[in-house]
């Protein structure tokens, strides 16, 4: 079985990404002191939709790359995919963190992040089919 190293370091990025983004959250928590929910604080509404927009799309396009190195795709493509994932969720949580308008960030971090989950999606399924 393969040692899923390539995935295995986007993986770890990802998570320490996520860490950084739910921490933020708890700041604004504690400064803010709501508990639960955003208590109509704008600037938590925003940090909790940064975070829970990373842990919405992180998992899919790591589960994708865990399968594709698994199936002996190309190294080169692999990191390609997972730092351009990674990449591409840092200027969406830096561009939404901005505002909630449209941004340089959040529109290429999110149509990159899209692509990298679209490009894996039709790699395994033209692998699969092609057999």
């Amino acid at each position: 079985m393969s040692s899923l190293a390539i995935t295995s370091l986007y993986a770890a990025l990802c998570g320490l990404l996520i860490l950084v983004l739910a921490w933020r959250v708890v700041e604004v928590r504690g400064s803010a002191k709501v508990g639960l929910g955003d208590g109509g604080n704008e600037a938590l509404q925003r940090r909790i939709r940064v975070h829970a927009n990373a842990v919405e799309t992180i998992p899919i396009a790591l589960i994708l790359l865990a399968l594709a190195e698994a199936g002996g795709t190309p190294a080169w493509a692999l990191h390609l995919a997972g730092a351009a994932l990674v990449i591409s969720r840092v200027l969406h949580a830096q561009g939404l963190s901005g505002n909630a308008g449209r941004s340089f960030g959040r529109f290429w971090g999110t149509l990159v992040s899209w692509l990298v989950i679209l490009g894996l999606s039709v790699w395994l399924l033209v692998r699969g089919l092609l057999g």
